[in-house]
C-alpha cells in the first residue's frame, strides 16, 4: 500500500515498484515462521530451568534463557495444576472450564464409571495388544481407563493446531508427540495427529481416530525397538557426584523403589525382559530421549518445515513428571535429569537448526503444572507439610453424624477424583435430600479435616456468588457442571495424596499453590528480540499470542491476551 501511495506522488520506474513489492512480499513471508515447535516439560516448575545454571550446556536451556522473550513470573491460572488439565490450557488458551479438561479423571454421573480423560472405545490403538496396563504401574490414572481406545473428543474447544489447520486449508501438518498420551492428544487437537509411547509394547503408538494404518517411517522406527537399546544399561549420573546440589542425598527414606529400579545410582535398566523395564525408562532420561528419536524421524520424514506453509510440531517431554513423583523435585536424580534433560533440549534445538533453521522456527517452552517438594525433605528443613488420605473420608465421626442428620443408610462418598469429591449416586438421586443443604454440611465439616485447606460445593460455583480472592477464582476456573464432582478440596500448602492405587509416591501435584501453579514460559527463535519480563502473564496467553504471530484466528475458547513482548517487531 505504501508503494501504491507512493506511486500517485512521483514518477517511479515501473521496475522499482515490482522490486518493492517483491521485497515486500519476500518480508512478510519471512515473518511467517515455516515451523511452530511447542516445547512443554511435564512437571517443569518455574525456577528449576534456572537452579543448576552454572552446568547447563549451551544449546537447551541456556539458548532459551539467553535468546528468548522470558517470562519469570507465569502461572496457571485454575485450581487442579495436573497433566491433562495444564496441556489443554496450553493448546486451547482456555480454562479447564471451558475447555473441559477438568482433571486426569472424573466421575461420569451418566455412565456410572470413572472417565480418563482421552479415553474413547470408538478409536481403538493400531497396535494390537499396546494395552495401557503397564502404564498405571507409576501412572494410575490409566488403570481407571475402561477402554484402550484413544481421542480427543473430551476437548470441548479447538486447539492453536486445530485453527493452524483450518487457516491453511489442511495444508499445514501438526504432530503431537508423548510419552504420555494426553500429552500428545491434547496438543495435536482434533485436526492433528498424535503419537505416544506404550508402555506395553515399547512402541510408540496412535489410534484410528488419527490414521487408518501407521505411516512407513513409523514402522522402521518400531521395528527397531528403540526401547531395547537401554537394556544392559544404566541411568548414569552425568557429572561427578561431587558437584551436584544434592550430591550427598542419593538414598532418601522418602524416595519410591519403583519395582527395584533403586533409590540410588546408578540405577540398572535390566535386560530388557522385566514386565517394568519400559516403565523404569520412563522415570529416567532414557524415556524422553525415545521422545527425542522419534521427534526427529517425524521432523524429517513429514517434512515439517520444509515449503512456505507453516507447520505444527509439538513435543512433551514426561520423565521429569515422573522422576518428581518417585524421587520428589529436590534430589539427586531430579537434579540429574534436569542437566540430561537439557542435553536433550540442545540436541532437538540443533537438528531443528540443521533441518529447518532456528531463524525459521518460532519456539515456545513451557509446563502443564509446577510441582511440590516431599514433605519429607520439607520437614527436615523445618516446613511443615504431610499427606492427606481422602479414601477414609466417609469413616470420620463427622461424616457419620451427616450421614444421620439427613438420614443416609448407605456410603456417602461415592469417590474422590482428585480435587473433587463425589456422592454416591443413591445419595444423588433420593429426593427426600436437600442437595444443597448436604453439600453445605459436607464443607462445614470437611473444612475442618486436617490438611483441607478450602472446600466449595458445587452448588456454590453454580450460584457464583463467592469470595473474590485468587483462590476462589482458579476453584471457578476449574469448574465444569457436568464433569466436576460435588465439592471441590483444596489441601493446605505442601499436604497432598501420595497413594497412587498402592504406590506410594515421593510427591504429587495437582493444587491452586504457586509452586504448581508457576511454569516458565519462554519464546525464542524467528527472529524474536532477546527479553526478561517480570510482569504476571498466564498460561492461557500461549495459544492467542502464536495465533496472532502468525495471523490466524485463536482457538475458539480462548480467553489469554497475547503477549505483547513476543509480537514486537
Amino acid at each position: 500500500m505504501r508503494v501504491h501511495r507512493l506511486t500517485n506522488r512521483v514518477a517511479v520506474p515501473g521496475f522499482l515498484v515490482l522490486a518493492a513489492l517483491l521485497v515486500t512480499a519476500r518480508l512478510e513471508a519471512a515473518e511467517a515462521p515455516r515451523l511452530i515447535l511447542q516445547l512443554t516439560v511435564d512437571q517443569l516448575r518455574g525456577d528449576l530451568p534456572t537452579r543448576y545454571y552454572e552446568r547447563l550446556g549451551d544449546g537447551g536451556f541456556r539458548y532459551l534463557l539467553e535468546n528468548g522473550v522470558v517470562y519469570r513470573n507465569a502461572h496457571h491460572a485454575h485450581a487442579n495444576t495436573e497433566t491433562i488439565v495444564g496441556h489443554a490450557t496450553l493448546a486451547t488458551g482456555a480454562h479447564p472450564s471451558i475447555h473441559g479438561m477438568v482433571g486426569n479423571l472424573w466421575f461420569d454421573r451418566e455412565t456410572g464409571f470413572t472417565t480418563y480423560n482421552v479415553e474413547d472405545p470408538a478409536y481403538r490403538l493400531l497396535t494390537a495388544g499396546a494395552d495401557v496396563d503397564a502404564d498405571a504401574e507409576i501412572d494410575p490414572t490409566q488403570r481407571a481407563a475402561r477402554s484402550e481406545g484413544r481421542s480427543p473428543a473430551a476437548i470441548e474447544v479447538t486447539t492453536f493446531a486445530d485453527e493452524l489447520r483450518s487457516n491453511t486449508g489442511g495444508k499445514a501438518k501438526a504432530i503431537g508427540i508423548s510419552v504420555k498420551d494426553r500429552g500428545a492428544i491434547s496438543m495435536a487437537g482434533h485436526s492433528g495427529t498424535a503419537y505416544w509411547f506404550s508402555k506395553s509394547s515399547g512402541e510408540f503408538v496412535t489410534s484410528t481416530y488419527y490414521l487408518d494404518r501407521y505411516p512407513d517411517w513409523v514402522m522402521t522406527f518400531n521395528e527397531k525397538k528403540p526401547a531395547q537399546a537401554y537394556a544392559g544399561t544404566t541411568w548414569q549420573l552425568a557429572h561427578d557426584q561431587g558437584r551436584y546440589l544434592f550430591g550427598d542425598s542419593d538414598d532418601r527414606e522418602w524416595e519410591t523403589d519403583v519395582a527395584g529400579f533403586g533409590r540410588v545410582f546408578p540405577h540398572a535398566y535390566g535386560d530388557g525382559s522385566s514386565p517394568y523395564f519400559t516403565t523404569w525408562l520412563t522415570l529416567s532420561p532414557a524415556g524422553d530421549r525415545l521422545v527425542l528419536d522419534f521427534a526427529k524421524q517425524a521432523l524429517v520424514e513429514e517434512q515439517l518445515g520444509q515449503d512456505e506453509t507453516t507447520d505444527y510440531l509439538s513435543v512433551s517431554f514426561s520423565s521429569t513428571d515422573y522422576v518428581g513423583h518417585v524421587f520428589g523435585p529436590s534430589s539427586l536424580e531430579a537434579e540429574d535429569n534436569i542437566l540430561q534433560l537439557d542435553r536433550t533440549l540442545a540436541e532437538l534445538l540443533a537438528f531443528v537448526d540443521e533441518q529447518v533453521g532456528l531463524e525459521n522456527t518460532l519456539i515456545v517452552l513451557s509446563a502443564d503444572h509446577g510441582g511440590p517438594d516431599t514433605p519429607g525433605y520439607l520437614n527436615s528443613l523445618g516446613i511443615p507439610g504431610g499427606y492427606v488420605e481422602p479414601e477414609n473420608w466417609d469413616r470420620e465421626a463427622a461424616i457419620g453424624r451427616i450421614k444421620q442428620q439427613f438420614k443416609i443408610k448407605g456410603e456417602l462418598i461415592e469417590t474422590y477424583e482428585h480435587p473433587y469429591l463425589y456422592f454416591s449416586a443413591e445419595v444423588k438421586n433420593d429426593k427426600r435430600i436437600d442437595q444443597e443443604l448436604l453439600e453445605a454440611a459436607v464443607v462445614d465439616e470437611l473444612s475442618k479435616f486436617p490438611g483441607v485447606a478450602l472446600a466449595v460445593s458445587s452448588s456454590a460455583l453454580r450460584r457464583g456468588n463467592l469470595p473474590d480472592t485468587d483462590l476462589y477464582r482458579a476453584v471457578v476456573r476449574n469448574f465444569h457442571p457436568k464433569r466436576s464432582g460435588d465439592i471441590f478440596i483444596v489441601f493446605e500448602p505442601n499436604w497432598f495424596i501420595n497413594d497412587f492405587d498402592g504406590l506410594v509416591v515421593a510427591s504429587t501435584h495437582g493444587s491452586p499453590w504457586s509452586y504448581d501453579t508457576h511454569v516458565p514460559i519462554i519464546f525464542a527463535g524467528a527472529g524474536i528480540t532477546p527479553q526478561i519480563a517480570d510482569r504476571e502473564v498466564h498460561t492461557v496467553d500461549i495459544a492467542p499470542t502464536l495465533s496472532l504471530f502468525i495471523g490466524v484466528k485463536p482457538p475458539s475458547g480462548a480467553v489469554g491476551a497475547p503477549l505483547k513482548e513476543v509480537l514486537k517487531k
